[in-house]
């Protein structure tokens, strides 16, 4: 099953279409990575899934419905969506941030109620960062500022979460951290992940499926060992790479590659 769907999407930037007739399915409750060289389009798809972008035309489908029959606040609660290099205002603290989450589900200016602190809670302890909850976002290192703005998504208690390079900028270990996180979340809670990611090896690892993306097209779908091969990543990439099998995990790992010269 599919939760989030697009029918002849286009997407473009005044006179110039970046995405062309998309058909895209992203498979309900799997971790799903959009995976491409920079300026492929893959920024502006997920923008406009989101709903940040508005398509020249097309259709997108989020559980079956079209996004633009449903009101922002009720996509809020299906949808968390956490953008790339977000910022927080200057002396705000992590509890503060993360209660930002419960805004689709306040009615008027009732304030926090008993329910929303307690998942503001959860999210701090599922994300490792309970003992920072008083400490202002800026004093964070990048990997515990990115476990605040997934915790902040957490507590939108939402069926999908939309993610745009959530390890940009953080070193390896970091970004082993983040991404057995998200892989946490999406096997204890079933939510549907969906992220764009630049490291090709850790999108094969922590992804159930792949999009390969080219030109604003899409170029080959499936699992790891279905997308992530000589063939299709010399065309993603123009790169003549080595792919062998993880000892680990059986995932498929670009051992090393070369510029394929025009």
């Amino acid at each position: 099953m599919n939760c989030i769907v697009t029918e002849e999407l286009n997407i473009g930037y005044g006179n110039i279409e970046i995405v062309k007739n998309l058909n895209l399915n992203i498979p309900k409750g799997k971790i799903t990575s959009l995976i491409g060289a920079n300026g492929c389009g893959k920024s502006t798809i997920l923008k406009t899934i989101a709903r940040i972008l508005k398509p020249t035309s097309g259709t997108i489908y989020i559980n079956g419905k079209a996004i633009e029959k449903q009101h922002s606040k009720d996509l809020a609660k299906i949808m968390a969506v956490l953008p790339q290099n977000p910022e927080a205002p200057k002396g705000l603290k992590v509890e503060e941030l993360i209660a930002y989450g419960r805004f689709p589900h306040q009615k008027g200016f009732g304030g926090l109620k008993q329910e929303d602190k307690d998942i503001i809670n959860w999210a701090l302890e599922k994300t490792g960062i309970l003992e920072f909850r008083n400490r202002y976002v800026e004093t964070l290192s990048g990997g515990q500022r990115q476990r605040a703005w997934i915790a902040m998504a957490l507590a939108q208690e939402t069926d999908i979460l939309l993610l745009d390079e959530p390890t940009t900028y953080l070193d390896l270990a970091y970004q082993l951290e983040i991404l057995q996180l998200l892989q946490e979340i999406n096997q204890s809670h079933k939510i549907t992940i969906l992220m764009i990611i630049h490291e090709i090896n850790n999108a094969a690892r922590f992804s159930d499926y792949m999009i390969g993306v080219k030109k604003g097209e899409i170029i080959c779908a499936g699992t790891a060992k279905e997308v992530m091969t000589n063939t299709n990543l010399k065309e993603i990439f123009n790169i003549d790479a080595e792919i062998m099998e993880n000892p680990r995990d059986g995932k498929p790992v670009c051992l090393t590659y070369d510029i394929i010269s025009n």
